[in-house]
């Protein structure tokens, strides 16, 4: 890249683009993106309620879903090895958009307005807020800790490389780190219901101008300044 090329910032990524029009349009996840975040969604639900049924008796009736016990047994390690390179994809996508900005603190420090939807108040932010970044880091981290552990109870492939007593430990490691994927799952579902408009970003891939405006202002003027003709002091 050339000393005159401006440096596209971090969070604009392969097919943002603004349309101008009435009303104006703005892509915010192209087609590979949205292929990527569904499978893994599926196979973080899929997971869920295979590792469920597994975890308490209780919980038995739902091998139901996968053609029995065994099965459920069999489909739930190769499902986590699926979600683990779908994230992998995600991450390669997006780790650049979710790292931490200043703005990020001041949105943390004014959570109250955030909940109370005074967005005006708030400071502009790029693609994701600073809710959305510590769901993106937070499932990275659990995933690794879920593969890891899983690998190691795996007995089927792995079952001479560990020590019972490691197998112990990765168990109860899985399980906790489960509980909490799930309930970061549950934030994130319900964060994305709550701000209207954010599901049809991630099934059309598009949002409107105005909802860009009111959520990720900072992303729209960078990706305005983008466009031919805006002028030298818009560009970023």
């Amino acid at each position: 890249m050339s000393a005159d090329t401006p440096r596209v910032p971090d969070d604009i990524q392969p097919g943002d683009d603004v349309h101008p029009g009435r009303p104006v349009v703005v892509n915010r996840y192209n087609l590979g993106a949205r292929i990527n975040h569904w499978i893994t969604a599926v196979s973080l639900v899929l997971l869920a309620l295979s590792g469920l049924a597994m975890f308490h008796p209780s919980l038995f009736f739902l091998t139901a879903l996968f053609g029995g016990g065994q099965m459920t047994r069999t489909l739930h390690p190769w499902i986590g090895v699926v979600l683990f390179f779908s994230f992998a994809g995600l991450f390669i996508r997006f780790w650049k958009a979710n790292l931490w900005k200043s703005e990020d603190n001041t949105w943390l420090r004014r959570a109250r307005d955030v909940l109370a939807g005074n967005e005006d108040k708030l400071p502009e932010l790029g693609k994701y807020n600073a809710g959305q970044k510590f769901v993106f880091w937070g499932m990275s981290i659990l995933i690794i800790l879920l593969i890891a552990s899983g690998i190691v109870v795996w007995d089927q492939y792995f079952f001479e490389f560990t020590t019972i007593e490691q197998k112990r430990i990765a168990i109860l490691v899985h399980a906790a780190m489960a509980v909490f994927a799930i309930c970061v799952w549950i934030v994130h579902v319900y964060a994305a219901i709550w701000v209207r408009g954010t599901i049809g970003a991630m099934t059309r891939g598009k949002v409107s101008g105005g909802w860009a405006w009111r959520h990720h202002r900072k992303w729209l003027r960078e990706l305005v300044a983008r466009k031919p003709g805006a002028g030298k002091s818009a560009a970023p």
